[in-house]
């Protein structure tokens, strides 16, 4: 992943344009799971989280080996430009975060749990960047897709945060936002399961080093 000097958001009406539609195929199944890779439906009874968490190639890889995730992918969520490329998400003028996408079945795994783990595995405290990855796409984002997932989100959040405070490592920056206010739009099918193609890969693992409190 290459660095961008974007370090603030842009006024929407300053993104790029994006198109249409998505101009490139994707894998019909997952590289790992052997399920859908994409998820606009699915199995009844389980649900969509989506987060932003530094480099999408590293969290995707940390959630497909949760139990319970059915399926996951990367993308772009947060920001205003329809369909856009890797390149433009990069170079900040997008508003996107690169995200991660997953469907899981929550009687074998619960929402409350992947927000643990999100939090436990990056740095929620760095605003536009993560470790040496800079740029607004990097940024900490929980998107809740029901009622029920914000509360979790929020009250997890704050749990997390005090305990941060606790420990003097800063405050919080993760956005929290309804993801039906932030489509969500595929990445390039080369980013999808990158690391289970290029298992030497790029790994952004910054994280504060702090469990969630039991």
């Amino acid at each position: 992943m290459f660095l961008t000097r974007k370090a603030q958001m842009v006024a929407p009406e300053q993104t790029l344009p994006g198109r249409d539609e998505r101009r490139f195929a994707l894998t019909d199944k997952h590289l790992v799971l052997g399920t859908p890779l994409v998820t606009d439906e699915v199995p009844e009874g389980y649900e969509v989280a989506l987060f932003g968490l530094g480099c999408f190639w590293g969290a995707e890889e940390i959630y497909w080996q949760v139990p319970g995730v059915w399926s996951t992918s990367v993308g772009y969520a947060g920001g205003t430009t329809p369909h856009p490329t890797y390149e433009e998400v990069c170079s900040g003028a997008t508003n996107h975060t690169e995200a991660v996408r997953i469907v899981f079945d929550p009687q074998q795994v619960t929402y409350a749990d992947l927000v643990k783990t999100f939090f436990e595995v990056h740095d929620p405290t760095q605003g536009y960047r993560q470790g040496n990855d800079v740029g607004t796409q990097y940024r900490s984002a929980i998107y809740y897709t029901t009622p029920e997932q914000e509360q979790v989100a929020r009250e997890l959040t704050k749990v997390y945060g005090d305990e941060l405070t606790r420990r003097r490592l800063g405050d919080i920056t993760t956005e929290i936002r309804p993801a039906a206010d932030t489509p969500y739009f595929y990445a390039e099918d080369h980013h999808q399961q990158y690391l289970a193609k290029n298992p030497f890969g790029y790994r952004c693992h910054a994280n504060t080093g702090v469990k969630f409190p039991a």
